[in-house]
């Protein structure tokens, strides 16, 4: 469906709020944690209004586990929350993962470890990309760089979640979540998605159902997780997502991801305009991740610098994905402190100079 909305002026939060009942989100459970508050506060009038389900769960454990609850039965559904309350949240994941039950769970970063604060972070993407709960299982990961991504792609983790049955992080970071920037928000682009052959929507007139995670065969339970990881294969497949930004004639490649891939685009023009040969290579699916684009948009490049907001995380990814194409450089900042293009900029300078 095409964009015939007009842009209004948006926080991130809000966006992501407006998307889901766009969406057909129709029940959402979480506990208020900033700087994602704005998304539960907003459904708190709106979900109600509309006859579908807001609760404030007694804390992030409760509201996992009645996401978990709502999901099975085909419900859409969704929780948000942030970095130290996502943590408490992890065993609720690891079971949605296994149980193959599609549910969207919104990552606001903050900084830390532990407590830390409100500042903008990229601190998570290990606690999400990589799984924080037990046993064998991936998180599907979008990770939008603007308030318009923010509404774009939580259409499409509600999308992905019903179409594969998995839970779907959106993971974005404070600077996203509070910043207001015009977009365009339009009616949800993707069709319905059958779920009666799977769902416990009560067993009337046909047999019963059960869904769950613990199986006492060796054989049953391997069969169960092979059977996961071919619909992550399939995933993999048709999922990979990642933007560019004038690769083609680069020679120092820069990656990143999130509202630090926005700044540098920016700092990437400073270099063009400086003679640089400078380009970007944005994962927006961070699992998948685009391991094999990124391998042939390396080769021929000078180097591969890597910039987050953390102290280097997903460059363990972005090095594997280059396997030894170029060299890889890394320019993180931990707590909070966002990076400027000329920041940015000033690397990549440095950077060049040090290949001399």
């Amino acid at each position: 469906m095409t964009k015939t909305a007009e842009k209004v002026l948006l926080k991130g939060n809000h966006a992501i709020a407006k998307a889901a009942i766009n969406a057909g989100c129709q029940c959402y459970f979480g506990y208020p944690i900033t700087p994602q508050n704005e998304i539960g506060e907003y459904l708190s009038v709106e979900m109600p209004n509309r006859g579908r389900v807001f609760l404030q769960a007694e804390s992030e454990i409760a509201a996992i586990n009645m996401l978990l609850g709502a999901a099975a039965t085909g419900t859409r559904a969704m929780t948000s929350s942030s970095s130290l309350a996502i943590a408490l949240m992890q065993e609720g994941i690891s079971y949605i993962a296994a149980d193959n039950i599609p549910a969207v769970v919104v990552s606001v970063m903050r900084a830390g470890p532990a407590l830390g604060y409100i500042f903008p972070s990229q601190g998570d993407y290990f606690q999400t990309v990589k799984g924080g709960g037990n046993g064998d299982y991936k998180v599907l990961t979008l990770a939008p760089s603007n308030v318009q991504e923010m509404i774009d792609y939580t259409y499409k983790a509600f999308h992905l979640a019903h179409k594969y049955r998995t839970i779907v992080f959106l993971l974005a970071d404070g600077l996203l979540g509070q910043m207001m920037e015009p977009a365009v928000l339009y009616d949800y682009p993707y069709e319905d998605i059958d779920n009666s052959s799977w769902a416990l929507d009560g067993a009337k007139d046909r047999p019963g159902r059960w869904i769950g995670s613990i199986h006492r065969s060796e054989e049953v339970l391997e069969r169960k997780v092979l059977e996961l990881f071919a619909k992550y294969d399939v995933i993999k497949q048709n999922e990979v997502e990642y933007e560019t930004m004038l690769t083609d004639d680069a020679e120092i490649l820069i990656t990143a991801f999130g509202s630090v891939a926005r700044i540098a685009k920016a700092a990437i023009k400073k270099a063009r305009e400086a003679g640089i040969k400078a380009g970007l290579f944005r994962p927006i699916s961070l699992w998948p991740f685009p391991t094999e684009e990124l391998n042939k948009m390396a080769r021929g490049k000078k180097i591969v610098l890597d910039i987050e907001m953390n102290m280097g995380q997903m460059v363990e990814d972005v090095k594997i994905a280059v396997n030894g194409e170029a060299k890889v450089e890394f320019f993180g900042r931990p707590a909070g402190f966002y990076f400027t293009p000329d920041e940015i900029f000033e690397e990549i300078k440095k950077v060049m100079e040090g290949l001399k």
